[in-house]
């Protein structure tokens, strides 16, 4: 079988060489540790947690991300091995210490025979059959050659909006339209009176905001505006930019003060973006601003904005849904590059992208989840729309919609978890006959 470069020994790189290794291929792992390393991190180890020490939340039938983790054990995560034995008391998510979670996934890499680990940069995509996972922080040169090789189709920052969904936003108070009428019902307008406009826009500027690294400043702010500094230059500047309600009525032709569209992220139109809110606000402090939406007092928020630095694919331009490049079947992408959000979600990339090559070496047709499980909804994800691509975190809001609808929030989970642990099952099945 064909040695395997894997470029990257991050989450997504350190699960994929290691599900590579223990299924008979040969691997070469490149990581610039522990003779370098990027601005973010400082342990030699690799699967370095930077931000956080928390993989959020643990039960599969009531977070997604649970759920994704539950997928990943069954597939056979290194990832999942190093946090349940690393595992430290965190309510209802699973946090771990992170020395001792980085250390384990080494020591594992370490220890096997199939892996070879080569200190060094990697300045130009390998010939095939590799895997490139180097992260939001990929080297300069890699960058560069990733971008003249796929035609540009590459971001250096991750400028998104919150996303909230469909059951959740109250029509009551919200209108389907587009401006005069033109494209149909491709949006979802929540409107706002002259009071409830400049109580928004107070609490926006007002609101906390995440800090940024250093090296995150410079190619956030020249490349996108986020809504809170722009409604700082004046208080009527969200109502003639992203909130502009001219050509909007309801259906009793009544007009607005200002509107807020949200427009669909997916196909079934389960979750909706909310246009032009691009924002740096910390987490809790978007959920409290707004949530002053009269439509969206009580959204659910499936993904909040981000502001950082993160190279990523235009995936659904350039990838397969089995991450591989439309253009060489046995070059491979994975981890947060992919487009794909949150520690948990890159490493189940390296997993799902390890899976197929070990398919493909051996001359198998690839097996896709399907979009009932967290997995697969993710794999659509980087493989479907071209337009506004966006990074995308674990959500149930992204899963095939139930057969029939469940109002009650907690049974709907479960029967979402139940379902696609069914369905990674017969995954599992399938890719190890």
């Amino acid at each position: 079988m064909n040695r395997v470069k894997v470029i990257g020994a991050g989450l997504a790189g350190a699960e994929a060489a290691y599900y590579l290794a223990t299924h008979g291929v040969k691997v070469e792992l490149y990581d610039i540790k522990p003779n370098g390393f990027t601005p973010a991190h400082s342990s030699q180890n690799f699967g370095e947690l930077v931000c956080s020490n928390s993989l959020k939340g643990a039960d599969a039938y009531s977070n997604a991300c649970g759920l994704l983790k539950e997928e990943m054990r069954r597939i056979g995560s290194l990832t999942m091995q190093a946090a349940d034995a690393s595992r430290i008391p965190a309510g209802g998510a699973l946090a771990v210490d992170r020395e001792r979670f980085s250390a384990f996934i080494t020591q594992k890499l370490k220890e096997q025979e199939n892996i070879k680990i080569i200190c060094g940069e990697v300045s130009a995509i390998p010939d095939a059959p590799c895997i490139i996972a180097t992260g939001p922080l990929t080297c300069d040169a890699l960058a560069e050659d990733i971008k003249n090789r796929l035609g540009g189709a590459l971001h250096f920052y991750d400028a998104s909006a919150p996303i909230v969904t469909r059951d959740s936003v109250d029509m009551d108070k919200a209108f389907f339209g587009d401006r005069y009428g033109k494209g149909g019902d491709d949006y979802l307008n929540c409107p706002m009176d002259k009071q409830e406009y400049e109580a928004f826009v107070y609490e926006l500027v007002n609101a906390e905001r995440a800090q940024l690294h250093s090296f995150e400043k410079r190619e956030i702010f020249e490349g996108c505006m986020p809504l809170e500094i722009m409604a700082a230059r004046g208080a009527d500047t969200l109502r003639f930019g992203p909130f502009k309600p001219v050509g909007l009525r309801d259906k009793d032709g009544n007009k607005f003060y200002a509107v807020l569209q949200l427009r669909k992220e997916d196909k079934d139109g389960t979750t909706y973006n909310l246009v032009g809110c691009q924002t740096n606000l910390k987490f809790g402090e978007q959920k409290r601003v707004f949530s002053m939406i009269p439509a969206l007092k009580n959204a659910e928020f499936t993904r909040y904005g981000v502001m950082h630095r993160n190279t990523y694919l235009n995936s659904p331009a350039v990838l397969n849904a089995d991450f591989s490049l439309k253009s060489s079947p046995l070059t491979f992408f994975a981890g947060q590059m992919t487009g794909v959000e949150g520690y948990v979600e890159s490493a189940a990339s390296g997993l799902l992208a390890a899976v197929h090559t070990v398919r493909k070496l051996a001359g198998k047709s690839v097996i896709i989840p399907d979009g009932t499980t967290v997995s697969g909804a993710l794999s659509a994800h980087i493989a479907g729309q071209t337009d506004n691509f966006q990074p995308m975190n674990a959500n149930f809001g992204i899963l095939k919609p139930l057969e029939k609808t469940v109002r009650d929030k907690k049974l709907r989970y479960a029967a979402l978890a139940e379902r696609a642990l069914e369905s990674i099952n017969k995954f599992v099945k399938e890719i190890s006959e």
